[in-house]
């Protein structure tokens, strides 16, 4: 994937910045982490500007941020819930559990989404809760701009500062995605693991 990357910036360059940038946020796997240190690159071998590539980036991030939320506005709390009172018994799920997460992202929604810019795959996907919550969109668009502002101008300045070792950035970052992966994996699992007792402690009290 990273040839494939790489080859398709270096062909559009500006261009290919901001629709590698989209489509990074809209599917994940493609990694920030080699677009925007190999967009640092090119500042130091073609015609490309810092400034231009990270105007690029950034705006191909928020848009991507903007499809995303928008599909989360689509998924709104109501009919998400009307599909957990439906289905949710099999995940042991009531529309209940659904409002209280909607609560706690309609409190604290705004910093989470600054501060999930900074970490990789739920910077991308953080942008579909902030919709369905519905987060004033002219609010999601300045702390999303403000996140990704801040990564996006992180990596394009390392990658140009590295020139052709631009590349040992990408592993650092993957070091740092496992790192992060890891921790949500074990986070999601605890999680599970309290909602299951917790459960099942409700079905011993009913009994």
């Amino acid at each position: 994937m990273q040839t494939w990357i790489t080859d398709f910036m270096e062909q559009f360059g500006y261009f290919g910045i901001f629709l590698m940038l989209t489509l990074e946020n809209v599917f994940p796997p493609i990694p920030s982490e080699v677009i925007l240190p190999f967009g640092g690159f090119m500042t130091t071998t073609t015609h490309m500007t810092i400034t231009g590539v990270l105007i690029a980036s950034t705006a191909g991030s928020l848009l991507g941020a903007v499809i995303l939320y928008w599909i989360g506005r689509l998924l709104d709390v109501d009919r998400l819930e009307r599909i957990v009172e439906r289905w949710g018994g099999l995940l042991r799920i009531s529309g209940k559990d659904i409002r209280k997460a909607d609560a706690w992202f309609d409190k604290y929604g705004y910093w989470t989404v600054l501060f999930c810019r900074m970490i990789p795959l739920v910077r991308s996907l953080i942008s579909i809760p902030a919709g369905m919550s519905g987060m004033k969109f002219g609010v999601f668009m300045l702390f999303t701009a403000i996140g990704t502002l801040g990564w996006n101008l992180l990596l394009v300045l390392l990658g140009a500062a590295l020139g052709e070792s631009w590349e040992d950035i990408a592993g650092y970052i993957g070091t740092y995605s496992s790192f992060v992966y890891a921790i949500i994996a074990v986070g999601l699992l605890v999680l599970g693991v309290l909602f299951y007792r917790k459960r099942l402690n409700a079905g011993k009290v009913r009994g």
